[in-house]
């Protein structure tokens, strides 16, 4: 009777072990930090609200190449039955190609939250279409990061700056195209202040007849470049705005704002996000077609990217804006939090210009100008 007794009990335990529960996988393109992020933060909140289910945090490494690895995966798999990753967090580039390809699931009619994102970026990823099939996570943004012990009232347009670098040589400092994306942002900020319609350039469509209106554009550049300090990267900016070797810089926020946390820059340190706007770019979440778990998928993504998930998450651990509209974290966020991302860049200014990267083809058309045109 003990042995009939003790084999019904292994059974139940099978029955009700982890061969029964649910999986969500999750792959992220991106630092280690982002899976971490998933891993160690998203993973215990989604699993104490969803009991039976475990989420298995995986990276597909830094940059473009991660969510190319991602794309691959998906795209070996299109005859499966299933695909390995059910969420998956990617790059602007990635994601256009992945629609194209039909490797992601139109899901954000079923997410709530979706209806709080209004940014350009959540429709247009550099000129692809991909409303519908994804919800930022988070929102990377550029700003001129400014001494404000040096430069009481600094520039707040590309107009004043190009004025205020000629009258203050050596002061302000970026990194051109090759040293960081940061100096890539300030190069196309530049044209979209001085180059014509900015609005058609991150828009579309393309027309390769635009790029012969900003030869004057390329000009200024070449002749302001000679009045600035090239730097060695993002954080070359960083180290020489923090001795005081230049005023004013292009910057990643939530670089700055680390740095700031880290005490390696100063607290006179400030932000200016100048009109008529300068690049950023977002990291998506989206949902594989191929999804076995695509209900567990969408609601893990409703969490992520709720009011209150992207304040403590996004917000106060890494310093990233929010994914969606930032508007809806008032009250969220205590005030010192508050203070420290949106007092020198407020909300509404971040919406104003706030912009995404051209569409792929004027990039690339801006930075083989800039080769051409302002490093020779």
């Amino acid at each position: 009777m003990r042995i009939l007794t003790l084999a019904c009990s292994l059974a139940a335990l099978i029955v009700a072990s982890p061969l029964s529960a649910q999986t969500l996988n999750v792959a992220s393109a991106g630092d280690q930090n982002m899976v971490d992020y998933v891993k160690d933060y998203l993973a215990p909140m989604f699993e104490k609200s969803h009991p039976g289910v475990k989420v298995v945090s995986v990276g597909t490494g830094p940059g473009d190449a991660g969510s190319q690895k991602i794309y691959e995966k998906l795209d070996a798999q299109k005859s499966a039955a299933a695909a390995d990753f059910d969420v998956v967090v990617i790059h602007q580039k990635g994601a256009g190609l992945m629609v194209k390809e039909g490797l992601l699931a139109k899901y954000t009619g079923n997410v709530e939250t979706a209806k709080l994102v209004s940014s350009e970026t959540a429709k247009n990823a550099l000129g692809a279409d991909v409303a519908g099939y994804v919800i930022p996570m988070f929102q990377s943004q550029t700003a001129l990061a400014y001494n404000a012990d040096m430069l009481k009232a600094p520039p707040k347009t590309y107009a004043e700056l190009k004025d205020w670098a000629k009258k203050n040589p050596k002061q302000f400092g970026y990194n051109g195209i090759k040293g960081g994306m940061s100096g890539v942002s300030f190069v196309a900020g530049w044209v979209y202040a001085f180059g014509g319609d900015a609005n058609k350039l991150i828009q579309g469509p393309y027309d390769a007849a635009e790029k012969t209106k900003w030869d004057a554009a390329f000009a200024e550049l070449k002749d302001f470049n000679k009045s600035v300090v090239i730097t060695p990267g993002n954080a070359g900016t960083l180290d020489m705005l923090n001795r005081g070797e230049i005023a004013m810089g292009p910057v990643w926020v939530d670089m700055f704002y680390s740095w700031q946390a880290d005490g390696k820059l100063p607290p006179n340190m400030k932000l200016k996000l100048a009109a008529p706007g300068m690049p950023g770019q977002p990291m998506y979440y989206a949902v594989p077609e191929k999804s076995a778990q695509k209900k567990l998928a969408e609601e893990f993504i409703a969490l992520a990217t709720s009011p209150q998930v992207q304040a403590e998450g996004i917000v106060k651990k890494f310093n990233w804006y929010p994914g969606i509209d930032a508007k809806h974290l008032e009250g969220k966020l205590d005030k010192a939090a508050w203070d420290k991302l949106f007092t020198d860049i407020t909300p509404a200014e971040l919406s104003q210009n706030g912009k995404p990267f051209p569409i792929a083809p004027y990039f690339n058309d801006i930075l083989e100008g800039y080769e051409k045109k302002v490093a020779n």
